[in-house]
């Protein structure tokens, strides 16, 4: 686990440090060993090995690089292959370009580096959707990878960065209709468990009654059940969140909770909260291993 914790903080800052770092997360090799291994029939023996073929390879990597050179290559290792699998783009930067924006319309533009998906309409700059983007954004882009590379270790993160790229859009063309759902699935079902832990850090680190309510009335209203794999409880909290937070800081709590910019600095402030829950529950299971 002190290998995640280090791996992880090297990477949020030389993810932030080098902006143009995103331009080496290069999934281009995982379009040509689709098309090797793909089964336009709709067998999904080509999706699940296009995913598990180069996982395997980084898991077999993983356990023989264990314990070598006083763990100094297992830690290399780890911290190459998250960075890789991090972001691809920087969300802080992404929220600062939203931010400094001189006019309204390449603060649009700014915006839709927001989006998970490239292929839906454009967001509209209003409160809810860049607080909905935001929280997104950051699940997908930090939280879903630092999840499964705590858990699993480099495989991990390389399991969820290659399953949410082969539900892109950019990859639909070379799956069949079975395929591209079964991939759709994958990625809501390695989604499930970080976006609760997402509200779990949100309950701590913002209005606990607030967030809590929020999650149990939106199953509730739903139909579906705490295993249904829907995000929507995700979003529903991150608005309560930052509406809670925004009115209880503002003079002005109506007028500062409809300010779309308001909004965006609020949801990022809550994002980097969470952030923090999330390392220091790290640095404390760290602690206790070395104490124990």
């Amino acid at each position: 686990m002190a290998i995640v914790l280090v791996a992880t903080l090297l990477v949020l800052f030389a993810t932030h440090a080098v902006p143009a770092s995103s331009q080496w997360r290069d999934f281009n090799w995982l379009r040509r060993w689709q098309e090797q291994v793909g089964s336009p029939g709709g067998d999904l023996t080509g999706l699940i090995v296009c995913i598990g073929a180069p996982v395997l390879a980084c898991a077999l990597a993983q356990y023989v690089l264990r314990g070598t050179w006083l763990g100094l290559t297992s830690l290399a290792f780890a911290i190459i292959v998250l960075f890789y699998c991090w972001g691809p783009r920087d969300l802080e930067r992404d929220v600062e370009a939203i931010d400094k924006a001189p006019d309204s319309e390449r603060r649009n533009a700014a915006l839709q580096a927001l989006r998970a998906d490239a292929t839906q309409p454009p967001l509209e700059f209003t409160t809810e959707k860049v607080v909905e983007a935001t929280f997104l954004a950051a699940l997908r882009r930090w939280f879903g990878v630092l999840l499964w590379f705590a858990l699993l270790g480099p495989a991990g993160a390389l399991l969820y960065r290659l399953t949410q790229v082969l539900a892109g859009p950019e990859f639909a063309a070379a799956q069949s209709a079975g395929q591209r759902a079964a991939a759709e699935r994958a990625a809501r079902i390695l989604d499930w468990l970080p976006a609760h832990l997402i509200v779990l850090a949100l309950a701590l680190a913002s209005n606990f009654d607030a967030v809590f309510k929020v999650w149990r009335d939106y199953h509730a209203a739903s139909g579906k059940g705490f295993m249904a794999l829907d995000l929507g409880f995700l979003n529903a909290t991150a608005r309560a969140s930052v509406a809670a937070d925004v009115a209880a800081e503002d003079d002005e709590p109506s007028h500062a909770a409809r300010a779309p910019l308001v909004a965006l600095d609020d949801a990022m402030v809550l994002v980097r909260r969470v952030l923090i829950v999330w390392l220091t529950v790290i640095a404390l299971i760290v602690l206790g291993g070395w104490f124990a």
